[in-house]
């Protein structure tokens, strides 16, 4: 079995387990949170874990400007959302959002599909914005809001950073998947996608 073959087949199994449990993707209560709880928590969330790794993903299947413009965008407005949420304002159809995001943009993976940058950058934005105000929403009475939002932000990072090293092999240790690889993982993340939206 190839490398390539060994990491499409280890993501369309954690896809495959991780989308198969669905989670509770934000499990909230405790008091306290800072910084050490923001950068945990994106990792507890099938739904966020599988769209930044995407956004990651697409960045760097698209190449040049969108390998920061796509992760930048996305980080820009979870922040935004994350404001709205801790001050009360409404989103309609959040975990729905949150939801969509998965599945349309492992579709966006899976089909090589290649926006105008500024379009790539306003659909990945509009994602972010329901990630961010689920996180604001569920924010812990006793948190300090600004070290939890800057390390949700840096996990954050981390994920997309995983996404462009799959995809590229730019990180020590990861293999390129290749873009057949890339396309077949997005395939399984807009699939997982699809089991969130209609379970």
């Amino acid at each position: 079995m190839t490398v390539k073959s060994r990491w499409t087949a280890g993501l369309l199994a954690v896809a495959t387990t991780l989308a198969a449990s669905v989670a509770q993707a934000h499990p909230f209560g405790e008091h306290g949170a800072g910084l050490v709880d923001g950068l945990v928590h994106p990792f507890g969330g099938v739904d966020h874990l599988l769209a930044m790794v995407a956004v990651g993903l697409w960045a760097a299947q698209r190449g040049g400007r969108a390998v920061w413009a796509l992760p930048a965008s996305f980080m820009a407005a979870m922040a935004a959302g994350g404001l709205l949420g801790t001050a009360g304002i409404g989103l309609p159809m959040v975990e729905t959002g949150i939801a969509a995001s998965v599945m349309v943009l492992g579709a966006a993976v899976a089909l090589a599909l290649r926006p105008a940058l500024w379009f790539g950058m306003a659909t990945v934005a509009a994602f972010a914005l329901f990630h961010g105000h689920a996180h604001g929403t569920e924010l812990p009475a006793a948190a300090s809001p600004l070290l939890y939002g800057l390390g949700m932000l840096a996990a954050t990072a981390v994920l997309h950073a995983l996404g462009v090293a799959a995809a590229r092999g730019g990180l020590s240790g990861f293999a390129r998947l290749g873009s057949g690889g890339v396309r077949i993982a997005g395939a399984a993340v807009a699939a997982s996608g699809l089991l969130l939206v209609v379970g």
